[in-house]
């Protein structure tokens, strides 16, 4: 058996993360590695690799908990635009991520160098400003 993903170990609390939203199917919780304040990944609970091999409605459902993340981050981080990339190929775990924008930035999806680790503290107090 392969060794349980990041996520996996967060969503069993074996690692801390500064979770926004939590319910029995999804955990939503602010990256390490922000591209922007606020930067949020929406996470099944349920093991999938790929987001095309979930069934429809865990699919439909994760979709649908991310819509009302997005809305609540732009409300809260007062952001006219709420990016959603899936890259797939960083964490063999389904995750979608939440990016705070302005109307026409650009984020490089894959910067070199990687955007440095953010500060604990900070993610903290944005967390709870950002939770549901």
């Amino acid at each position: 058996m392969s060794e349980p993903s990041i996520f996996t170990k967060i969503i069993n609390r074996e690692i801390p993360a500064h979770i926004i939203y939590e319910d029995d199917r999804v955990i939503a919780f602010l990256t390490i590695q922000p591209f922007a304040t606020g930067h949020t990944l929406v996470v099944p609970k349920r093991h999938v690799d790929q987001i095309w091999d979930m069934d429809g409605d865990d699919y439909e459902y994760l979709w649908n908990v991310s819509k009302k993340i997005a809305l609540h981050l732009r409300q809260v981080m007062n952001s006219s635009r709420i990016g959603v990339v899936i890259k797939g190929n960083e964490v063999p775990h389904v995750h979608i991520h939440l990016i705070p924008m302005s109307k026409g930035a650009i984020v490089n999806l894959d910067p070199y160098p990687e955007p440095p680790l953010a500060n604990s503290d900070q993610l903290a107090e944005i967390a709870e400003k950002l939770k549901i």
